[in-house]
């Protein structure tokens, strides 16, 4: 076997017998990762292909596949009804994120209702699993199986045909076919190719778990994400409770879905009411703390964004964001400076979204000004408002997406004013609104005249 050392790129996989800062063929940068190929010349059998005849129109298949309910209502939301029999499913998220806890919980809530579940662990010992499943109390039957090499893997499924596969992680496993290690593009190409045969052709639906990159990203090459089925993300903070399931791709259901979940000492535990969570613990009158209602998929949350603003002893003040595009925060502060007149040039800005929470839809826009003028001001917002609204480099505030499904989530939790932009979507609501066209509009509404 003669062997050639190549450079594949993590992005589209173009082959370059050299490396370079930048691939030739998407034009990604820093994307190049040194491999090997086999170059030994080979007898290669001519095989005639035979032209195939098609058995049936595609509306003369009847679809029969049933979803499989994982007995967790929030993971189920996020699939869009459960698995898919004969799909594969990427779940990722960055280390101590709690993926492997909620693997093990999937897995006993399969074993539960009576389906053979294969655990294949690359990382951890079949002793770590079963500590882990001990303090979660688990006592579903699990067949834990410690194991790196593809090949035996896959003779274990054909041998045990059971009927949910875990392998953790992808980026582990090796075969013996590729010659280059364990995690290189090749091999996690070749095992999610490998893998993904074996779930269509018998109808297994296989979990794999993935790694994530110093910028968070998925690990590996990217046509990972393209052979799988649905690619999950958990996320979170690992210093707060909170865990978001989230679906970046799905071919069986809607991708804007999203599953709440609290860490305590007995797992990952589904949460039925987010809002009151999230509003947990709020003080009273605080300065520069605002509520504004975010959508999740077919969701609306009740988030805290709290604002804090201190004089600078540099020459350039910074912006710090938590939970909020830095960027966008650069953008609402200036608008807050031209528009309702608020000198910010000689503040440090801080904003913080509470609970860990990322916020990036636009009706945020709003709140966050409100919270940066409230501890600019040093004027509490009035506790009974709600703030939602998109705005523009002129000022203006604009309307936002589903207005009446975020009143009423307020309204729900207690919330009686709404501060918003003008909408003709909210009549009948009996939480009382305030509609404005601008920025300095909604400042005058809430703290009095505009500063001088």
């Amino acid at each position: 076997m003669k062997l050639k050392t190549i450079f594949l790129c993590s992005q589209c996989g173009s082959k370059s017998p050299k490396w370079s800062g930048q691939c030739l063929s998407c034009g990604a940068w820093n994307t190049l990762v040194e491999d090997v190929e086999d170059v030994s010349q080979k007898a290669r059998a001519v095989i005639k292909a035979k032209p195939l005849k098609p058995s049936v129109t595609i509306t003369g298949i009847r679809v029969k596949k049933s979803r499989l309910s994982i007995g967790i209502a929030e993971a189920d939301r996020v699939l869009g009804g459960g698995l898919v029999p004969d799909s594969v499913i990427l779940l990722s998220g960055d280390p101590g994120i709690g993926k492997s806890t909620l693997t093990l919980q999937i897995c006993g809530q399969m074993a539960a209702q009576g389906l053979k579940v294969l655990y294949f662990s690359g990382e951890e010992s079949v002793d770590q699993i079963a500590d882990r499943a001990d303090r979660l109390k688990l006592k579903s039957p699990i067949q834990i199986i410690n194991v790196n090499n593809l090949e035996s893997l896959l003779a274990t499924i054909e041998a045990e045909k059971p009927g949910f596969v875990v392998v953790d992680s992808v980026q582990v496993m090796q075969s013996e076919l590729i010659e280059s290690q364990a995690g290189s593009i090749s091999q996690v190409r070749f095992v999610a190719e490998r893998l993904m045969q074996v779930a269509k052709t018998q109808n297994i639906p296989i979990l794999l778990i993935g790694h994530v990159n110093k910028e968070g990203n998925l690990a590996g090459p990217q046509v990972l994400t393209h052979l799988v089925d649905t690619v999950l993300f958990l996320e979170g903070d690992r210093f707060h409770q909170f865990r978001l399931l989230r679906s970046t791709k799905n071919r069986f259901g809607a991708i804007d879905e999203v599953g709440v979940f609290v860490m305590n000492e007995r797992g990952l535990e589904e949460v039925s009411n987010p809002s009151a969570l999230f509003l947990e613990g709020r003080a009273e009158n605080p300065i520069g703390s605002v509520i504004v209602p975010v959508l999740e998929g077919t969701r609306t949350f009740l988030v805290e964004v709290q604002a804090l603003t201190s004089y600078t002893h540099f020459g350039y003040p910074k912006r710090t964001a938590s939970g909020f595009d830095l960027n966008r925060l650069n953008i609402i502060l200036a608008v807050l400076e031209r528009y309702a007149k608020l000198r910010l040039d000689s503040s440090d800005v801080f904003i913080n979204v509470v609970g860990g929470l990322k916020l990036d839809e636009p009706a945020v826009d709003l709140a966050v000004a409100m919270a940066v003028a409230s501890s600019k001001l040093q004027r509490p917002i009035p506790p009974e408002w709600v703030v939602l609204g998109e705005m523009g480099l002129s000022g203006e505030v604009r309307n936002v997406a589903q207005t009446e499904k975020r009143l009423k989530e307020a309204e729900k939790l207690g919330f009686g004013k709404a501060l918003m932009p003008r909408s003709k979507n909210v009549s009948g609501q009996k939480i009382q609104t305030t509609q404005i066209k601008t920025v300095a509009e909604a400042v005058r509404e809430l703290f009095g005249e505009l500063p001088n």
